[in-house]
């Protein structure tokens, strides 16, 4: 590395983070033959599954990777969050975010961080080295900073996400090819960036997975007919991450992983339709859409994925359970929870975790009082607008698992045992020698 490569003031040892949002360890390991690279980080260095976070969900999960801490420090609980006192929801964005990320560390260390695509981090930071907003954002011009990464971007035709509505189609020729093309511009950026070699820390994510996932898992695990053309995206995906790992100088070590797992799905669960159905939930009139509509009747409501609140005397404007009876409420709720069962008999929750188990910090006051955790194959929906059913399928095969995410470290020295979303950041500090106090995340370092 010559003196013109990289001229900086603050030397050190640096990382390339690359996430792959939703891709399942097992996907992985069960093909190593077809995803040389991957494997072969998990051989030189350590590779192996580990569990997200409560809840599972992409919004509420990269906040905590990138922090370190839950949500009741980061303050994302998931796609739509509640208004403190009110019924209002609003959908949280970069600056709901309230721990310190990676990035910021690295910045407070008078050192650069280039940070692409990540989700929930609309608006782009400006005091960061340049940053390019993900899963979310309304487009490049108003998501990329500064100029000189917002005009690169646009003239290169980058994307922020690819179009999900495709995956509806039955014929998913035009989605998988919006994919293949989504994933090349976002390696196209990512490849540049890295090549400018002006950083300490590069974090990029591909989302793309995720969206394949949702709407071809099933036919992976099953057999189905897009089976192959799954298996050939991913191959993409695992070529793209060789070919930026051969880019990477030795100084820098690369690390991979995703915000959860996934798994087929077989019905989609309305669970605010079984709340209603049970005497649970109520709304003042027949013409209901959205939280903002329950009645003051409603004992409990929901919110995907799969966060169930009491309708709180106090706390809620409308509230129905006395504060003194929330303990023997919640009690009933979660027992009922649990013995919901799916069209073939079987549990649709993996188990319902209270708030006091899943959530500690300083924003764990609009907290869900209870998570649900879904076996496999139930995915937990939570609409206001009311269905005929409980139980529905749709046009989705693939869903979000809690287990077998993915992580894998270029280093020998990392050790991937009874890990977890929260451990990643720690490590990631640990391998930049940045220097952190062992209560500030909820993890702790891999090295």
């Amino acid at each position: 590395m010559g003196l013109f490569d990289r001229l900086r003031g603050n030397e050190g040892p640096r990382v390339a983070f690359f996430g792959i949002d939703g891709v399942p360890y097992s996907l992985i390991a069960d093909n190593p033959d077809r995803f040389p690279n991957l494997t072969a980080i998990a051989n030189d260095g350590a590779g192996g599954a580990i569990d997200s976070i409560v809840p599972p969900e992409s919004s509420a999960c990269w906040p905590s990777l990138t922090t370190g801490v839950n949500p009741g420090s980061t303050g994302v609980y998931g796609f739509q969050d509640r208004e403190n006192g009110s019924y209002d929801t609003y959908v949280p964005m970069g600056r709901d975010v309230q721990a310190t990320r990676v990035w910021d560390r690295v910045s407070n260390e008078g050192r650069d961080a280039t940070v692409m695509n990540v989700p929930v981090t609309f608006p782009p930071q400006r005091d960061v080295q340049r940053m390019v907003s993900g899963f979310l954002s309304p487009g490049v011009e108003k998501a990329a900073y500064p100029d000189d990464l917002r005009d690169h971007l646009r003239e290169s035709g980058y994307r922020i996400d690819m179009n999900a509505k495709l995956g509806h189609q039955a014929d998913k020729s035009e989605f998988i090819e919006d994919a293949y093309e989504t994933l090349e511009k976002r390696y196209e950026a990512f490849s540049h960036y890295v090549e400018q070699n002006d950083w300490d820390l590069f974090f990029g994510v591909f989302m793309t997975t995720d969206r394949v996932n949702h709407f071809l898992f099933g036919d992976y695990e099953n057999d189905g007919e897009y089976k192959e053309a799954f298996l050939e995206i991913y191959e993409q995906v695992d070529a793209y991450l060789g070919k930026l790992r051969e880019q990477l100088p030795d100084d820098v070590t690369m690390v991979v992983a995703s915000d959860h797992g996934f798994t087929t799905q077989e019905y989609e669960v309305h669970l605010n339709a079984w709340l209603e159905e049970e005497g649970w939930l109520e709304y003042e009139t027949d013409d209901h859409d959205a939280l903002t509509d329950i009645s003051e009747d409603a004992r409990a409501y929901s919110l995907i994925p799969g966060r169930v609140y009491l309708n709180l005397e106090g706390r809620e404007p409308r509230g129905s359970v006395p504060q003194d009876e929330y303990d023997a409420v919640r009690a009933e709720l979660k027992e009922a929870i649990e013995g919901l069962e799916g069209p073939t008999g079987e549990p649709v929750a993996q188990r319902v975790v209270t708030k006091e188990d899943a959530f500690r910090g300083p924003h764990d006051d609009i907290a869900p009082d209870l998570v649900v955790i879904p076996t496999h194959g139930y995915d937990l929906k939570a609409g206001f607008k009311g269905h005929n059913e409980v139980f529905d399928t749709g046009p989705r095969n693939g869903m979000h698992s809690f287990e077998n995410a993915s992580l894998f470290v270029d280093d020998d020295r990392a050790r991937i045992e009874d890990t977890d979303l929260f451990d990643i950041a720690p490590t990631l500090m640990d391998l930049m020698e940045i220097e952190t106090d062992r209560g500030e995340f909820d993890g702790a370092s891999l090295i």
